[in-house]
């Protein structure tokens, strides 16, 4: 059924400790290993977005939005194939509680399920009978609840789906896990893009990105404390990223938040690590600007990167909060 995607490149010597790997406090010294490197897995994407690791068939599976298709990159045989063509233009994806793929859709703008025998649920796809705007990010709660990010950024181009008028507020909603309905956790955000708990689920991380390239518009995670796995209170800035735009982000066991950062430049495109006191205490330096990321592996502790055209990963010794 897949259809193979065969890439060579160049590999570049790297000398170790990878100088890409950065640590700008001394905690951060923990979580790295001194003799793995990022590694550029694979490039020919226009746009990666939306990893998601499946450690039972040893698979990644990501987003290329513009090119309207999900790919996979196999651990076992390092190739990348296609995993859906047309893939309706997927962006985020995670897997719920039973391991299914759970995909946010800018083309149908729908959140949808992948079932066992690889038919397609459509979970949500408007809410008082709007039309949803382009689900972007998706997270699940222990409770079995989803929780997903609604910006639009799939209806302002016809790049990344299809071009059309924004019907409903830019809303983050949950679908309940018991009959599937749909409710608002906030409507204050510009543009609630990447979400993730923390390890206890006891508060959530929102990035907030307003207009790409445009001044005045918040580059921020947000964190809001969550009340009984159903609704958020207490909204506060955990982090101003500044010139670096926050997309998708993970957290890991220890509490830390891995976000990507973008459209920063050479010096700012990346990984940055913040603590969960929200201190800048890691960088890792990626040649692209980062969209989303995600940890896999057997062990939970390879970080992999979507970025640009292409997909990375780097070893580390922190592990991700298995969702």
């Amino acid at each position: 059924m897949d259809q193979k995607i065969d890439q060579d490149f160049n590999g570049q010597i790297v000398r170790y400790p990878d100088p890409a790997v950065e640590a700008l406090d001394s905690s951060f010294s923990k979580y790295m290993l001194g003799s793995a490197a990022l590694e550029r897995l694979w490039t020919g994407a226009r746009w990666t977005e939306g990893p998601v690791w499946f450690g039972d068939g040893r698979f990644l599976l990501f987003s290329d939005i513009p090119n309207n298709r999900m790919l996979k990159w196999s651990e076992e045989t390092e190739k990348v194939s296609v995993y859906r063509e047309p893939s309706n233009n997927s962006n985020g994806n995670t897997r719920d509680t039973q391991g299914r793929l759970l995909t946010c859709e800018h083309g149908s703008r729908s959140v949808t399920r992948t079932e066992y025998d690889g038919s397609i649920t459509v979970l949500a796809d408007c809410f008082d009978g709007k039309r949803l705007n382009a689900p972007n990010d998706i997270v699940v709660h222990a409770d079995g609840g989803i929780w997903f990010t609604d910006p639009g950024y799939g209806i302002i181009w016809n790049y990344e789906g299809n071009k059309a008028e924004f019907e409903l507020p830019t809303n983050v909603y949950r679908i309940a896990p018991d009959d599937g309905g749909l409710s608002v956790v906030t409507s204050d955000l510009e543009k609630p893009n990447g979400l993730c708990f923390s390890p206890d689920y006891s508060k959530l991380y929102i990035s907030d990105t307003g207009v790409t390239h445009k001044a005045g518009h918040p580059r921020t995670i947000e964190v809001f404390d969550v009340n009984s796995g159903q609704s958020l209170a207490n909204r506060q800035v955990f982090f101003d990223l500044g010139d670096a735009m926050p997309d998708g982000f993970r957290a890991d066991i220890d509490g830390n938040i891995w976000t990507s950062a973008g459209w920063a430049g050479e010096a700012g495109d990346g990984v940055i690590v913040l603590s969960p006191e929200a201190k800048k205490i890691g960088m890792i330096h990626t040649p692209e600007p980062v969209s989303n990321l995600c940890f896999g592996g057997a062990k939970r502790n390879r970080l992999f990167i979507t970025a640009g055209q292409s997909l990375y990963s780097l070893y580390t010794d922190a592990q991700g909060v298995s969702y």
